[in-house]
């Protein structure tokens, strides 16, 4: 399994409902699909809709681009037949108001949840590297009550980032907003040993130069751009993103506000 971001993302097309994975707000589940692998799958019909599948596949790209552990994203095509075989009533909802395109994660199989009590004996410049990541994409959710992180085969990976740019929940642009400070850092489970803010963040900026948004906003179906009341079109949503990020990742001072936020 490779860190490095892939040209463009693979389908996969999902062959059987494995199990709910009950932890997650979203109902996720682990899904058998026609690679013969198994996979992570974040479910379109799901409360928080489309929106956070965006964010899955983005955040979880840049992350990728960047150097950190993700393990490999992917479109799952879901067919809604699949949901008679399934006798909880509720999953079987979730699965046909799913039809068509989700987010997928590869399933890391003997993963550890990242052990919270040994924070402070983490590695002080990769745990800046995430929490700046985290704090460029307005990410709100990796706390120590939701950590988002696995161990596996001796590294850290970075899982879950569908709450990550959570200001797109709501119709306006977000491009106009991305130079606004982020409040969420000060929760960050990595915060208390994470090291030189500043030295982060010309690091991931550096791992991050010649990287464009474009690929990644164009593979996202048109379905997951516009679900609001938005008048937006889709290219004028992914032209948004790609402002928004732009001004995150390299212009706006992000290590400032994190340093901040420290206790």
């Amino acid at each position: 399994m490779t860190t490095s971001p892939p040209a463009t993302l693979r389908t996969v097309r999902a062959t059987r409902y494995v199990t709910p994975l009950r932890e997650g707000g979203s109902l996720p589940a682990l899904v058998e699909a026609d690679d013969d692998g198994l996979y992570v799958v974040k479910f379109r019909g799901a409360g928080q809709g489309p929106k956070a599948l965006v964010a899955e596949i983005v955040a979880g790209e840049i992350a990728r681009a960047a150097g950190l552990p993700v393990p490999e994203l992917v479109f799952v095509d879901l067919d809604p037949r699949i949901a008679g075989a399934e006798p909880d009533p509720e999953i079987q909802d979730l699965l046909r108001q799913s039809a068509g395109l989700n987010a997928g994660l590869d399933f890391l199989p003997g993963a550890l949840a990242f052990d919270t009590a040994g924070v402070a004996d983490g590695d002080p410049a990769f745990a800046a590297r995430v929490v700046w990541l985290d704090a460029a994409l307005t990410n709100i959710d990796r706390t120590a009550r939701n950590p988002n992180l696995l161990r596996w085969h001796g590294r850290t990976w970075l899982i879950d980032h569908g709450a990550a740019l959570f200001q797109h929940h709501t119709p306006a642009p977000l491009a106009p907003r991305a130079d606004r400070a982020f409040a969420g850092s000060r929760d960050h489970v990595l915060l208390p040993c994470a090291g030189d803010m500043a030295t982060a963040q010309r690091e991931m900026r550096a791992e991050l130069t010649g990287w464009d948004p474009r690929p990644t906003l164009r593979a996202l179906p048109d379905a997951w751009l516009c679900d609001d009341a938005s008048q937006m079109t889709p290219d004028d949503r992914r032209d948004d993103y790609a402002d928004f990020l732009r001004t995150r990742l390299f212009t706006r001072d992000v290590a400032a506000d994190v340093e901040e936020q420290r206790p």
